[in-house]
């Protein structure tokens, strides 16, 4: 009997399961905050070269006499028909007998400035003058926490299948407690960047384990909703961290009540079980029957006798994924699927780090990033099972990197009142990013053969990380680089990174209704017949979150 077989018997998704699966949803949450946190304490503020002459200097205007300082301290730029104070440079009075700024008065760089405090008092930019010279600071310190989001996935994927679910999600647990609180009292930039390294590696440890928990327990007929619906905790993470920034608006404080729900894990410990699958692939069947009574008592079910006696777990022939890359039909479907991975999580964290470096007020894009986001996950499953994986993800993606491509336009003609315009196609791009995210989990796996379906994903995780490392530098290119298009730029290189993506795709076959590939041999012909048999595919594997799965045999 197999392990699937006996949740048919005690219930698929009882009231056991629905209380430990709403339990796990929530520390997905917590994994939300400390992923998005960055957006909020990481915000770029308005700044400008400090007077040296004025002590109690500040970036609001005080008084007329201020003001008169300021003019004939700081060079004017002027910068798409608008004019602002130069953000690194001062006149130089130690070289220059003019009294007031000209084009032929000398000017030097500045060590100190001042900051817009009218969206937030304080933030990691403002604590660690991350600025100018050292802009690129940001783009370093949002590239460390996606390099810890990788390691967790790579790192406690491998320790979940040594020492157990359940022991694993609570060290992921404390490791974010702690590293999360060691955050907020950074002394300077490098410790910050080694805490920020290790809240990555809890808040991806975190949704992974969590999901892998959930799902475990839940029967293969109720896995796909219950796969999907995560993502509507994650969401509401979202919401919940937009609204708590927009009354705190100082970057430790903020940082700190973020983290403080984390210490919730340690209640997990009497609330949740093991994951009775995993106890039986470690042979520990006693403590795995345990759980199942106790699981079928509250379903209103009972666990047949000699049940456990005659469980057995799926198991299959060894392969690892270099086998996969047998033959060039095998290489290039291959290469394109881990450039999907690579490209949907460069737009999908590039555009969400992007909010703030757009025009308007951070915490309505951000909400109406979030409810974007929501509305994509919705349309997925309502259609994910009507037209396919294949011709989802791919208009998806092209809806996604049209969208972001459009804004070179209003960037280009339009004036500063055509900003929104600007706002509402990222926002587009975004609900194309999430669709075709949650649709990439499901797509790729499906296409993997068995025998190395879970290497497969595991070696997509590597480019899932490679992508999120690379989007704050894309997100920050238009702080770094400046001008008019500043704002667009970033767009315009998602968008064409998605753009050839979605293209890519439509060498994949579509996945829908069909007996998917067990044997390295079935994935060579897979797709190339018109009629196949009706598929079965099993979220546990195919995980369609935005978890990452590595094999302990990579």
């Amino acid at each position: 009997m197999k392990f699937d077989e006996i949740l048919k018997e005690v219930g698929e998704f009882g009231p056991y399961q629905r209380r430990v699966y709403f339990l796990v949803c929530l520390a997905c949450i917590t994994s939300a905050f400390q992923t998005m946190l960055p957006v909020f304490i990481l915000d770029m503020p308005d700044y400008r070269c400090k007077l040296l002459s004025m002590p109690n200097d500040t970036y609001k205007i005080q008084n007329p006499y201020h003001a008169s300082l300021v003019n004939r301290s700081v060079p004017i730029e002027t910068d798409d028909q608008s004019e602002s104070y130069a953000s690194c440079r001062l006149y130089d009075v130690t070289n220059s007998s003019t009294s007031s700024h000209g084009g032929n008065q000398s000017q030097t760089t500045c060590h100190g400035w001042v900051y817009d405090q009218s969206t937030f008092t304080s933030t990691v930019i403002t604590q660690f003058d991350m600025v100018c010279d050292h802009a690129s600071f940001r783009s370093h310190l949002n590239m460390v926490g996606f390099g810890g989001m990788l390691a967790g996935a790579v790192v406690f994927g491998i320790i979940t299948d040594i020492v157990g679910r359940k022991r694993t999600l609570l060290a992921s647990g404390v490791i974010q407690v702690v590293f999360g609180i060691s955050l907020a009292f950074s002394p300077n930039f490098i410790l910050f960047a080694v805490f920020r390294f290790f809240t990555g590696v809890a808040a991806m440890a975190t949704f992974m384990i969590a999901f892998v928990i959930g799902l475990e327990l839940v029967g293969p007929s109720k896995r796909t909703v219950a796969g999907v619906a995560i993502e509507f905790f994650w969401c509401f993470g979202l919401f919940v961290l937009t609204l708590v920034a927009y009354f705190i608006r100082n970057w430790k404080y903020l940082q700190l009540v973020m983290t403080t729900p984390s210490l919730l894990f340690i209640a997990y410990w009497w609330l949740i079980p093991e994951s009775p699958r995993w106890l039986l692939s470690r042979g520990r069947v006693d403590e795995a029957e345990i759980i199942l009574n106790k699981l079928a008592r509250v379903n209103g079910r009972s666990l047949p006798k000699d049940t456990m006696k005659r469980v057995m777990l799926e198991e299959g022939p060894e392969m690892k994924i270099w086998h996969m890359f047998t033959t060039p039909v095998l290489i290039v479907r291959g290469i394109i699927i881990f450039y999907q991975w690579f490209a949907i999580n460069i737009i999908y964290y590039g555009l969400s780090l992007n909010v703030s470096n757009l025009s308007g007020d951070v915490f309505l894009n951000f909400t109406i990033s979030s409810a974007v986001e929501t509305a994509a996950y919705v349309m997925c499953i309502i259609l994910m099972e009507k037209t396919g994986r294949k011709k989802l993800y791919c208009a998806s993606m092209l809806l996604g990197g049209v969208a972001c491509i459009a804004t070179l336009f209003p960037v280009i003609y339009g004036q500063k009142s055509h900003q929104w315009i600007t706002v509402t196609l990222a926002m587009v791009g975004k609900f194309g990013a999430s669709a075709a995210f949650a649709v990439v989990y499901v797509f790729s796996a499906e296409i993997f053969p068995t025998v190395v379906r879970q290497s497969g994903i595991g070696m997509c995780s590597i480019f899932e990380g490679i992508g999120g490392m690379v989007a704050p530098y894309v997100s920050d290119l238009g702080v770094i680089v400046g001008g008019k298009l500043a704002e667009a730029l970033p767009l315009i290189v998602f968008g064409s990174i998605t753009v050839s993506a979605g293209l890519l795709s439509l060498l994949l076959p579509e996945t829908k209704d069909k007996k998917l590939p067990e044997t390295i041999e079935d994935a060579i012909v897979f797709g190339r017949k018109e009629k196949s048999d009706t598929y079965a595919y099993d979220p546990i594997v195919s995980k369609t979150t935005r978890e990452i799965v590595v094999d302990s045999s990579l």
